[in-house]
């Protein structure tokens, strides 16, 4: 810098008009010497004057550079040395090059280079590993740019601080920010969100219909007394609302505590007993709001939230934010059957006006139907007949098992029945937009027997007696879902008895709903309430032929000797789980599957049982059967399947079966430690 100052530059126009200058002053000498000779020394001294200037100038400019320069440099060593951001190099090794006096303060070793990173933390040297894993050698090699770095970002906790960690991987440079306070402010406002739980006692009305005034204000006070200490415990506001619904405000830093505990208050209420006569025990379902968005949404998630408890039966807690995620707990016992028929009388009324003002009746149950879905499919052209409109049956016949194509058979042989069968192509060209489709037997668009339909009309009616899962038919005007039915056959059944004009059911139609309710009861075995032997009486006196039934439900040979075989190689889990596993390479189908479940069911000490088998689609499929210990529905659809308490089924892509059943083994460990 002290060389450029005594050898200042002048800048090139000024000479370029000097020499413009001199050459004007010579031209005008030729003409009047005198006047150029004046201008000429006018010009000089114009031109010293602006040459000693631009000198000043130029000196002041390269003084102004060495100073910032100067103050630059001190900054920069400063900010290196000095400022709370913590700076390491490290070589191939992961051991210390280089490290700032901020972050030496984290060892207490004094001479730090050349050891691992690992002085400053444990996990430090995984965590990057971790992020270099996920940058290719091709990213690295290609960084040629300079505005290509190769940056990523992860957060690691050393002592009491918590840091963003920036890791440069070409140049092997860390830089930690201290976040401390930042997550601590983020966690205290998620800590505070407020949290919104809606209670109901699934079986209050039941329980206390024939109780005296003092029994019935025992119950009350014993049930808000468990839920009050419950609150008390945990830190949160409740309030009974009605004679079976309470109300809690609570904090996500108090849910999470409730979460961790399993929900113990389930447990505590369905203890309680109030009468020696009681014969079910009370219980509670729950819906939880939670999420960053306000009371009025949380009060509305809570609400859905309780819907799909019930919807599965009752007896649980759902837990629902805004991004639609949600967590089930509880649903350890059978659903209560309801003694009143009003809800059935109710929904057959609503059904009848849906049809009477729909063009038509489109009817579709799940696919490869079994008995229960293509009984309750029969029931419901029989309530559009009824109310004189046509119906259709949506059957795809490539899509049949051996059981169900016996049925179907002897309803072609009934012409009357068989021309309301069509296509699902068939169905697309007849169903309208004031169409009424009717989904028996499943709630979910992914299992329908052609879900183009659900798109095809505004006007969907459901009628499942499964729980409810996540996955849900959108927005139908009519929903009838009863967990604690024996089957969705006994169901249509109810709400035939209720239609004002009914159709006489034929010999088939009631034979066809009886098979349906038979095979969903393994022959009034499981799931069995005294209506479902109301409803079966119903059907016997409209004509239905037991004869034909166990024609329908007769086996092949080959089928028994394939059941046969994959019996041959179940063991037992954990003393009373049955687990059988097909060979590598075996297929079979779902019925067989199911029924091998069932099979199973039968013997000693087996108190649920499970069958893992590869099928035609390439897929694994796992049937679950079990006697209502076991909730066989939560550890199905831990592996993305669902179904009933004791009837349940998944099936799972891309996986071998010895994968498969690894992963039915760790369900069924985290359904027991959480039942634990």
């Amino acid at each position: 810098m002290k060389e450029i100052k005594e050898k200042p530059i002048i800048t090139n126009h000024l000479w370029i008009i000097y020499i413009v200058a001199l050459l004007a002053i010579g031209f005008l000498v030729y003409f009047n010497w005198l006047v150029g000779l004046l201008i000429g020394v006018l010009v000089t001294l114009s031109f010293l004057y602006m040459y000693i200037s631009e000198r000043s100038y130029q000196f002041e400019q390269l003084e102004y550079i060495s100073n910032l320069s100067h103050r630059v440099s001190g900054v920069g060593n400063d900010a290196l040395l000095k400022m709370p951001i913590g700076i390491i190099l490290y070589n191939d090794n992961y051991e210390i090059e280089w490290i700032n006096p901020y972050m030496r303060g984290f060892t207490n070793k004094e001479n730090v280079f050349g050891k691992s990173l690992e002085v400053i933390s444990e996990k430090l040297i995984e965590k990057i590993e971790e992020e270099s894993e996920q940058t290719t050698e091709e990213d690295i090699d290609s960084d040629k740019s300079p505005k290509k770095e190769i940056k990523k970002q992860f957060n690691i906790k050393i002592d009491k601080y918590e840091y963003e960690v920036n890791l440069d991987r070409k140049r092997q440079l860390l830089y930690f920010i201290d976040k401390t306070e930042q997550l601590k402010l983020e966690r205290e406002n998620y800590n505070e969100k407020t949290v919104i739980a809606l209670i109901y006692l699934d079986n209050y009305e039941e329980i206390s219909r024939n109780m005296t005034d003092s029994v019935k204000s025992q119950l009350n006070s014993k049930v808000t007394e468990a839920l009050n200490k419950w609150a008390n415990n945990y830190g949160f506001y409740i309030k009974r609302t009605s004679q079976d619904r309470f109300m809690g405000i609570l904090t996500r830093e108090v849910l999470e505590s409730v979460e961790n505990s399993k929900f113990e208050v389930l447990d505590e209420v369905r203890q309680l007993v109030i009468d020696e006569g009681q014969r079910n025990p009370i219980t509670l379902s729950m819906g939880i709001g939670t999420g960053n968005v306000a009371v009025p949404e949380l009060a509305q998630l809570a609400q859905s939230g309780l819907d799909l408890a019930l919807g599965r039966g009752g007896d649980q807690i759902t837990i629902r934010d805004e991004s639609g995620k949600i967590s089930f707990y509880g649903g350890k016992t059978n659903p209560m059957e309801k003694r009143t028929r009003v809800r059935a009388r109710v929904i057959s009324h609503a059904l009848k006006n849906l049809v009477e003002d729909s063009d038509n009746v489109v009817i579709m149950g799940h696919k490869a139907p079994d008995m229960d879905s293509l009984g309750a499919t029969i029931g419901v052209l029989n309530i559009a007949r009824s109310n004189n409109k046509e119906g259709y049956i949506v059957f795809d016949e490539d899509d049949v098992m051996t059981g169900v194509s016996r049925v179907v058979e002897e309803i072609k042989q009934d012409g009357e029945i068989w021309k309301h069968f069509v296509s699902p192509e068939d169905a697309e060209a007849v169903i309208t937009e004031k169409s009424l489709l009717v989904v028996v037997d499943t709630h979910k668009p992914s299992m329908v027997a052609h879900s183009p339909l659900l798109n095809a009309t505004d006007h969907i009616v459901v009628i499942d007696h499964h729980r409810r899962g996540e996955d849900f038919i959108d927005q139908p005007v009519l929903v009838y879902m009863e967990p604690y039915a024996s089957s969705t056959a006994e169901l249509v059944t109810e709400l035939i008895e209720y239609q004002p004009k009914k159709k006489k059911l034929n010999a088939l139609e009631a034979t066809s709903l009886l098979a349906g309710i038979i095979v969903d009861t393994k022959s009034f075995a499981l799931r069995t309430g005294s209506r479902t032997f109301d409803a079966a009486s119903y059907l016997r006196a409209k004509g239905a032929d037991l004869v034909l039934i166990q024609k329908f439900l007769k086996e092949n040979l080959s089928t028994y000797v394939k059941k046969g075989k994959l019996i041959e190689k179940s063991y037992l889990y954990k003393d009373a789980l049955a687990i059988a596993k097909a060979e590598k390479g075996d297929v079979f189908n779902q019925v067989l599957i199911a029924q091998t479940a069932d099979t199973l069911l039968t013997m000693n000490d087996v108190k649920a049982s499970f069958v893992i088998s590869e099928r035609d689609d390439k897929m694994v499929s796992i049937s679950a059967r079990s006697l209502g210990e076991v909730n066989v529905q939560i550890i199905m659809e831990a592996l993305n399947g669902g179904g009933h308490l004791t009837n349940a089924a998944t099936q799972i892509k891309d996986k071998t079966i010895d994968e498969v059943e690894t992963l039915l083994i760790e369900a069924i460990d985290e359904y027991i430690e959480g039942r634990k």
